[in-house]
């Protein structure tokens, strides 16, 4: 489990392609605090640590991850959120983070607001994930609150700090990011649906 408070970032630093898998090395600066078998999340996705080195450490993506996520879009040089599991004796500062991508959006609107910014992505119509204003919702793994939300689209609005040490910074109309809704809305929408259908 995860809190969506992104820890570091890391650098894309290898990708190998074996089958239908895929292998990151990732470079970071708690690379030497890693163990094999440990999980991070990156960009919201949770993986699991295969191999640590002095300067790196391999996590492996397998075909219904790259289905799900933009880790298939990923280069050698990618900037990706990364965040180790909660502590269970620490506080929850963000919200229950799963690491579960559950699909992909897009950028359609960067605003800066005189320091701040605000970011609108729309997503997959098909779905049945919603947001509500003030709500949660995880964007490339980071736990943020739903500014506006509309149908199949939503803002955040971005403090300068997440700004300058995550990975927003770098987003640009029509980039792909990682989406996880939140876990209590989506067993509400489950269960309504459920309903519906009686």
């Amino acid at each position: 489990m995860f809190t969506g408070i992104i820890e570091s970032t890391g650098i894309v630093e290898k990708i190998e392609k074996r089958g239908g898998n895929i292998h990151f090395t990732i470079s970071c600066p708690f690379t030497d605090e890693l163990k094999i078998d440990q999980s991070v999340a990156h960009n919201g996705c949770c993986l699991t640590v295969v191999e640590v080195s002095e300067t790196g450490y391999v996590v492996t993506a397998i075909d219904e991850t790259l289905a799900k996520t933009n880790l298939g879009r990923w280069k050698v040089g990618t900037v990706v959120n990364l965040e180790r599991c909660v502590q269970m004796n620490g506080r929850l500062d963000g919200h229950i983070v799963q690491g579960h991508v559950d699909q992909t959006g897009r950028v359609i609107a960067v605003e800066n607001r005189d320091g701040s910014y605000l970011v609108t992505f729309e997503y997959d119509s098909k779905s049945d994930f919603i947001t509500v204003p003030q709500g949660s919702i995880t964007v490339n793994g980071i736990s943020l609150t739903v500014a506006n939300s509309e149908d199949r689209q939503f803002s955040v609005a971005i403090i300068p700090y997440t700004w300058k040490f995550t990975n927003m910074m770098f987003l640009e109309i029509g980039d792909e990011v990682n989406l996880e809704f939140d876990i209590i809305g989506k067993y509400v929408a489950k269960l309504m649906s459920k309903n519906a259908a009686q």
